[in-house]
């Protein structure tokens, strides 16, 4: 680990004045990318910008339109214990990792990563969350651009994210043993306006939604309505792990227990 100092801000505004002040500053979350990536020499930060102790930015509440708004450092654990009116959501969370991940990660630290195998990037873009930042609104469909890459700018932090909450909704993931990771993952969630399908773990490109399988569930919410639906595997992840087309079959097999589970 190469060494690096370490600023801890009470304030958002404060947060961003030093983390515009060097485009070597880097900002900290829960820090479980972060630091194993340093440890590895892969990064070399000139200072890390906590966010830990901004109180602003934690917590779950409800806003007056019923979406749970969750701010980006409320932890893992805690988006588990206190999102029960979203219990997909809520599920989601109490998965992933294990007991130190889950306390020490956060919601705003996985998003703003994007990690192709990580859990809420399939959660927000399959409820079509609205990601707050210190300075605009993103809609889900417009934030994620790829493999560890975001609509987020220099300087820009994530303070909030704010999810519809929808009639019925299940993640089913199947997980990578050793990092407990998406092997594959998906994220099902009905709306009144339509039905809503995102898979993580399985793109070269990151999360995506599955407009074939929204349409077919939209007119029925069955996991009979997906069947003769598949993906191709070219454009899927392939590694040690599985070929890219065992990630597509993963991909309805998945899809479709998450529909029966929410249903």
């Amino acid at each position: 680990m190469y060494a690096f100092d370490i600023e801890r801000p009470t304030t958002v505004a404060d947060a961003v004045k030093l983390l515009v002040a060097s485009e070597e500053n880097q900002p900290l979350s829960g820090g479980q990318t972060l630091i194993p990536t340093l440890k590895q020499r892969l990064a070399s930060p000139e200072t890390l910008i906590s966010l830990t102790g901004i109180d602003e930015i934690k917590g779950i509440c409800e806003d007056d339109s019923g979406r749970i708004c969750i701010g980006a450092a409320t932890t893992h654990a805690e988006v588990a214990s206190g999102a029960g009116k979203y219990p997909a959501l809520a599920a989601l969370a109490s998965h992933i990792g294990d007991p130190a991940v889950r306390n020490r990660g956060t919601i705003g630290g996985s998003l703003a990563n994007n990690d192709p195998s990580a859990c809420y990037p399939a959660a927000a873009l399959g409820s079509g969350a609205v990601i707050v930042t210190n300075s605009r609104d993103i809609a889900a469909d417009d934030y994620f651009q790829g493999m560890f890459t975001t609509a987020l700018e220099p300087g820009e932090i994530i303070t909030e994210v704010k999810f519809p909450v929808p009639q019925k909704a299940a993640y089913m993931k199947f997980e990578q043993p050793a990092s407990r990771f998406a092997l594959v993952g998906v994220f099902v969630a009905q709306y009144e306006g339509g039905v809503r399908v995102a898979v993580t773990g399985a793109s070269e490109e990151g999360v995506f939604r599955w407009s074939e399988a929204e349409a077919a569930l939209s007119s029925d919410f069955s996991a009979s309505a997906l069947e003769g639906l598949s993906l191709p595997g070219d454009g899927m992840i392939s590694d040690m792990h599985g070929s890219g087309d065992y990630r597509a079959h993963l991909v309805a097999v998945m899809t479709r227990r998450a529909v029966t589970a929410a249903g």
